[in-house]
């Protein structure tokens, strides 16, 4: 099988913060997984780097809009690296490719009678890049509370309204289409009331950076059709040189995207993008997942601009990188909205992390180092108790896969703390640290299997915390290459082989 999973393209006006982190570690999390599953993945992230907000920061700075660019570029890349996000493709809507894909959908689409002039007036928002009706303002501004102003000037326009219908009638057909439910359900009440056409140009008197509209020089494209091209023309789209690229990624039934994104930009790309893949002939994505927002203590949106917004390297800083990840990945159901803050950072890596896996690998290997000179025992199945935790850990990778598969990373980790918990709870009953001044095989029977779901539920966490959990499975004495099919197995570490009991792996975090 083939996973192609995109997160949004980033506006270059900024820094990364903690919510462009989330997306992307989720959308990192999610294709490790499907890669560890044994499928071909392709991850693309990115930045947006055209349109009015590229060059008023770029303005600000006394830079040109590409110097801004490239000079913020590396600072993504900088980031991600740091956060282990390991992406296939890193995006630039600037790049010569691109520019040449779009100029390209562009000329289809007007010599197909589907983008035509006319003038227009509307309230425009500068920092969406998004025209709005007077009828879509709330209270004066956008429905995202962002400014608007007025503006009246002569456009060119995407027929997007001959669309509706189709895109109403695969909304209602495909199901995966747009997830979580709710989110699908908004859509289609959007699409009860008439679409409007989309502008889909800026005359170059108000706006100069963009992709030059290939039928008229005097104007650039609108930001989010040029963006929004990115999630194909990135696989080969309208690059005929690439065209087997293209279908294996993109094309049913070997291919097929899956857009990872925030719900504030959920109607571009459940309206405006397929409606444009409509038109131009090529296959609609698998499926837009939108998810939710990390919110303040006082339950409002994280915002740099509002100043509540939190660099996630500063929170890196002070938990380390996995826990951080772990933290973005669990703590969250993916579509929903949650609090972030620093304590609730450092409560759940304590309570499950310190406590529950780090506790679990530190008793074991303590005991065997102290009791059976620091040498993986044998695995025996004479307490009644033994076999039970180990059928459970053979069951959990099953689990694990069926939550991926439904875009719940969330869940997947519930399930493994849920075998971890058991495990805690099995070695808390069996005592071997009292069994063996009496019996000292059930001591190893008891500390075999606790190794043998520490594996298993490491070889489940490898995706979240790629770092830590190498380093565990090199204590616990296992030196393969971290395999799906290993987990589903319950008897494959070594009797004799040396374990290391070292340092704590997540110590507490004094918050």
């Amino acid at each position: 099988m083939n996973f192609y999973l995109t997160t949004p393209l980033y506006y270059v006006n900024d820094t990364p913060h903690i919510g462009h982190a989330y997306t992307t570690v989720v959308a990192d999390v999610l294709t490790r997984y499907h890669r560890l599953f044994g499928d071909q993945t392709r991850l693309l992230t990115g930045t947006d780097e055209h349109g009015q907000k590229a060059q008023n920061a770029a303005d600000k700075r006394g830079k040109t809009p590409q110097e801004h660019c490239d000079e913020l570029v590396p600072r993504f890349k900088e980031i991600w690296k740091e956060l282990e996000i390991n992406y296939d493709i890193f995006f630039r809507t600037t790049d010569p490719f691109h520019k040449k894909a779009v100029q390209r959908a562009l000329s289809l689409l007007r010599e197909k009678g589907d983008i035509y002039d006319d003038e227009y007036e509307g309230w425009y928002c500068v920092s969406e890049e998004i025209f709005y009706q007077e009828k879509d303002l709330v209270d004066g501004k956008s429905p995202n509370d962002n400014e608007v102003v007025r503006i009246t000037e002569k456009n060119y326009f995407f027929k997007m309204s001959k669309y509706q219908k189709r895109l109403i009638e695969w909304i209602e057909t495909h199901p995966e289409f747009i997830q979580p439910e709710s989110k699908k359900r908004e859509v289609l009440g959007f699409l009860k009331q008439p679409l409007e056409d989309l502008c889909i140009s800026r005359p170059k008197s108000r706006l100069t950076w963009g992709v030059e509209i290939p039928f008229d020089s005097e104007y650039v494209t609108y930001v989010w059709f040029d963006a929004l091209l990115n999630y194909a023309t990135g696989v080969g789209f309208l690059q005929p040189e690439r065209d087997e690229e293209f279908k294996k990624w993109w094309c049913p039934p070997q291919g097929g995207a899956i857009h990872l994104i925030g719900k504030d930009i959920l109607m571009t790309h459940a309206v405006y993008w397929p409606t444009m893949l409509m038109a131009l002939g090529a296959p609609l994505p698998k499926q837009i997942f939108a998810h939710g927002w990390w919110l303040t203590p006082d339950n409002e949106k994280m915002a740099k601009s509002r100043g509540t917004g939190v660099s996630p390297l500063d929170v890196k800083d002070i938990v380390g990188v996995d826990a951080l990840r772990y933290f973005l990945c669990r703590d969250i159901y993916l579509g929903n909205d949650a609090q972030f803050s620093v304590d609730l950072v450092i409560a759940r890596v304590n309570a499950e992390l310190a406590n529950n896996l780090g506790n679990l690998l530190s008793r074991t290997t303590q005991l065997i180092a102290k009791y059976f000179e620091g040498k993986i025992p044998p695995l025996t199945l004479n307490h009644e108790k033994t076999k039970p935790l180990l059928d459970l850990a053979i069951a959990t990778p099953l689990h694990v896969k069926k939550e991926i598969e439904q875009m719940a990373p969330n869940m997947a980790i519930e399930k493994v703390i849920a075998l971890l918990n058991e495990a805690n709870r099995y070695l808390e009953e069996l005592a071997p640290w009292k069994e063996a001044k009496t019996n000292l095989a059930l001591a190893g029977e008891s500390l075999r299997a606790s190794l043998e779901v520490l594996r298993i539920a490491s070889i489940l966490l490898y995706p979240v915390m790629p770092q830590k959990i190498t380093e565990l499975l090199r204590r616990i004495g296992w030196s393969k290459d971290v395999s799906y099919s290993d987990a589903l197995q319950s008897d494959l570490l070594k009797e004799g082989t040396p374990i290391e009991k070292g340092d704590p792996l997540f110590p507490r975090i004094l918050s």
